[in-house]
């Protein structure tokens, strides 16, 4: 396999995976709040460590080579998750869907939920890749920029259409051609995580706030609004707002974002950057109005009537957490039929009305219903057509993108 020389992080995203784990993303747990795609939880002792390793650059390869695969005799699979990321029976002593799955098709999975964060997690597998070695692991769940680096790494195996009938026709339209993976030839996505605008209609009067202009002109929010601390969320929205596509920004286009929120901090329209600590603020109604996560929403609006949501009409941003099985995975096939398994309908029901987070599959709201007719109709699990229409993702960076884009974000926020 191809040798690579290690890729050291800059120090400003050495600094942008800090603020996430101490107040982002990454400090959020995975059901009370929303993760979404952050660098996480890593210690800081860990953070130094891997600053002095380095990860690999994300140079282009063209997957990996196909491992031998003994799904046919083995009849077994491990699949590592994130924690809380799966349903869990009443009395929390067993998983419904994987039990369903090994009845119905012999093969036992070992589910570990050993991941708590994607870089941690990759500092983890990272040394069996690059040595083309198996890392113990059949099916993982990164995020999307992670998942985006093992494929352009080559360490991430093609996956067999045959083997995928209901994924290939069930993924949602939203997430079927991401940039990192179009045509999801090595992914498919687990969930979805979305960034909208909350509000607390009590303290905006009863007004509703539903575009990033008001969060940035409107005189009555003077003070009272926040944005988010994570560089993709908040550039990605304002991009949005100010009609340029996220998936394809122009150095030019990131710099008129970074110009258009600079004024709101100099005429202190901004109240702060945050990470997951906006939700205090906004359910007292000390922040009116923000950009913020779908997950943190939900779980506001179940102790505090007052919080709202809404998706600009400029659209919003989505990122995904993504299935994928790592080279020399030993049971390629078997790790297939379970992402297949997944998206038949009435398991997705099943999954999501679990984990309240997007559900990336299609057909799915009849059978949620029949569990819980307010998550069918709550689009922050399942979004409506005109919704999932709206949505967009930032695009793949390269390391050095990243570092001027983060360079430039710091110096907005005061990082």
């Amino acid at each position: 396999m191809e040798s690579y020389e290690p890729e050291r992080l800059s120090p400003v995203q050495l600094a942008a995976m800090k603020r996430s784990l101490t107040s982002g993303r990454g400090a959020l747990t995975r059901r009370s709040l929303l993760r979404a795609s952050g660098m996480g939880a890593l210690a800081l002792g860990g953070i130094a460590t891997l600053g002095a390793c380095g990860i690999p650059p994300a140079g282009r390869a063209e997957g990996a080579a196909a491992a031998d695969d003994h799904s046919a005799k083995e009849k077994e699979l491990t699949f590592s998750n994130w924690t809380e990321y799966m349903d869990v029976s009443d009395d929390e002593k067993s998983r419904p869907t994987l039990e369903a799955f090994t009845k119905r098709t012999g093969i036992r999975v070992k589910y570990t939920e050993d991941i708590n964060d994607n870089v941690e997690f990759f500092g983890k597998i990272k040394p069996q890749l690059a040595a083309g070695q198996n890392t113990g692991r059949d099916l993982i769940c990164v995020t999307d920029w992670l998942a985006a680096r093992i494929i352009r790494l080559g360490w991430a195996q093609k996956l067999d259409p045959s083997n995928l009938p209901h994924a290939f026709a069930n993924v949602s339209a939203q997430f079927r051609t991401p940039d990192w993976d179009p045509g999801r030839a090595y992914s498919y996505p687990w969930t979805g995580i979305p960034t909208v605008i909350a509000y607390n209609a009590k303290a905006t009067g009863g007004r509703k706030v539903d575009s990033v202009t008001q969060l940035l002109d409107d005189p009555k929010l003077k003070g009272r609004v926040s944005f988010l601390s994570e560089m993709r969320d908040t550039i990605g929205m304002t991009l949005l707002d100010q009609g340029k596509d996220p998936g394809k920004f122009t150095d030019a286009d990131f710099d008129g974002a970074i110009g258009r929120l600079q004024k709101a901090v100099d005429k202190k329209q901004i109240r702060r950057f945050t990470g997951n600590d906006y939700t205090a603020d906004l359910s007292k109604g000390d922040i009116a109005a923000c950009v913020g996560w779908a997950g943190d929403i939900i779980q506001l609006q179940a102790d505090n009537p007052d919080i709202k949501f809404a998706i600009p009409a400029a659209g919003y941003i989505t990122s995904s957490d993504n299935l994928l099985v790592p080279a020399q995975a030993r049971h390629k096939t078997n790790a297939e039929k379970l992402i297949d398994y997944y998206y038949e309908p009435p398991v997705a029901a099943q999954l999501a009305a679990y984990i309240n987070y997007v559900c990336p599959v299609d057909g799915v709201r009849d059978e949620l219903a029949k569990i819980d007719e307010s998550m069918a109709s709550n689009t922050l699990i399942l979004p409506d057509r005109e919704m999932a229409a709206k949505s967009r993702s930032f695009r793949s960076l390269s390391t050095e993108e990243e570092t001027a884009c983060e360079e430039k974000f710091a110096k907005l926020i005061g990082a």
